[in-house]
């Protein structure tokens, strides 16, 4: 490695996966993976400790999810270059890490020569989409998916809540008061238009937010 390395953070819960990952990076010759997170609260806490060139990010972590990292990283340190590298696949996690503060995002699909590709130019600053992926620049959405009138707090709850999370633990989670959450809680089952829980849960399998 070089002095002019990119120096990367891996943000994955799986063990294999991020020695597999950190491989390949390093077979790329011009990145060092400097840094593993099993989680977004750990990855957080790195952040805070010393500076990265890039953290590939996953979303579906236990707690914290990598949306709510991303936000909450880039929040403490603007400027922070973030590629989401997922399952998640769905136009409205795209979106969503987007506004969260990511800078680029492409799809666990793919190929090794676009992970490395990815990381290289979102290191530089520049947005990268995997081509898969839909373009941030595309036309609006919002008639499509419902999930896109709510904001990025409410998002993160009403996955959390379809994933099965009590309110208690919630509010654990985003530090936030459980009366909190429960406001959220309703205003977002009015702007979708929700009753009870089940409701909830069949929007968000039919989004793609949670798995069947």
């Amino acid at each position: 490695m070089t002095s002019q390395s990119i120096r990367v953070l891996l943000v994955d819960d799986h063990a294999v996966v991020r020695a597999g990952y950190g491989r390949l990076l390093k077979m790329a010759g011009d990145i060092e993976v400097v840094g593993e997170a099993d989680s977004g609260e750990r990855a957080y806490a790195l952040c805070r400790e010393q500076a990265f060139d890039v953290i590939v990010m996953d979303l579906s972590l236990p707690g914290m999810s990598g949306i709510e990292a991303t936000r909450r990283i880039c929040s403490r340190n603007p400027g922070t270059r973030i590629l989401v590298f997922s399952v998640h696949e769905e136009e409205i996690f795209v979106r969503r890490a987007l506004a969260a503060g990511a800078t680029g995002y492409i799809g666990k699909r793919a190929v090794a020569d676009v992970l490395i590709d990815a990381v290289r130019q979102v290191a530089r600053g520049k947005r990268y989409i995997g081509a898969a992926l839909v373009d941030e620049e595309a036309a609006p959405f919002e008639a499509e998916n419902p999930l896109a009138r709510l904001s990025s707090r409410e998002f993160e709850i009403f996955r959390l809540l379809a994933s099965g999370a009590s309110v208690n633990a919630i509010a654990e989670e985003l530090f936030l008061s459980p009366k909190t959450v429960a406001n959220h809680a309703s205003r977002l089952r009015a702007k979708l238009g929700l009753g009870g829980t089940a409701d909830l849960t069949r929007l968000a399998i039919r989004t793609g937010v949670v798995g069947l």
